[in-house]
């Protein structure tokens, strides 16, 4: 019944995208044509489905003409998503090697997810605990992180985790140990 129905209101859709298409190819006049009786504007009732949408529907593109509009990104899915893939949570250590290890590990997550840049920004966001949790307040405060690209994130992330000087003596007291 309720694929019926979705069926129906994705038929009424699709006849009402073929009329605004037949509208936009019309020549346009400035005039207005006079009506003696308009015929009184019908609006279909059209019942609304509510129905689980799988992980990979694909919205169709517009008809050519009209604009399409990003997807809206369900926060709730995507979180659910990143949650079972069991992401390492980063609570802000001052160890350059251990937010190399964290940040490493959440990118092979996060490419494996195919996710868009945002959605990279919002995932690793939801892993940052404890000090990393109050960085990130902060780096809200100051940035739109809404538009902010995955580089801008891990340049971000890097500036306050990655001391190169600390790394760099590690990297030596390691290699005197080989």
């Amino acid at each position: 019944m309720l694929q019926q129905q979705f069926l129906q209101q994705q038929e009424e859709t699709n006849r009402l995208r073929e009329q605004i298409t037949r509208l936009n190819q019309m020549p346009r006049t400035n005039e207005i044509p006079p009506q003696d009786n308009p015929a009184p504007l019908v609006v279909p009732q059209v019942p609304v489905v509510r129905q689980e949408v799988p992980l990979n529907f694909e919205v169709p593109l517009a008809p050519a003409g009209m604009q399409a509009n990003p997807p809206v990104v369900r926060k709730d899915l995507l979180y659910e998503r990143f949650r079972r893939m069991k992401a390492p949570e980063f609570e802000g250590l001052t160890d350059p090697i251990e937010a190399d290890n964290w940040l490493m590990d959440i990118q092979v997550i996060l490419d494996f997810m195919g996710l868009t840049e945002q959605e990279r920004v919002l995932c690793a966001s939801f892993a940052l605990k404890k000090d990393a949790r109050h960085w990130w307040i902060t780096v809200q405060m100051r940035r739109n992180v809404v538009a902010m690209s995955w580089q801008d994130f891990v340049a971000e992330f890097k500036t306050m985790y990655y001391n190169s000087e600390i790394l760099a003596a590690q990297q030596d007291e390691f290699n005197c140990l080989k």
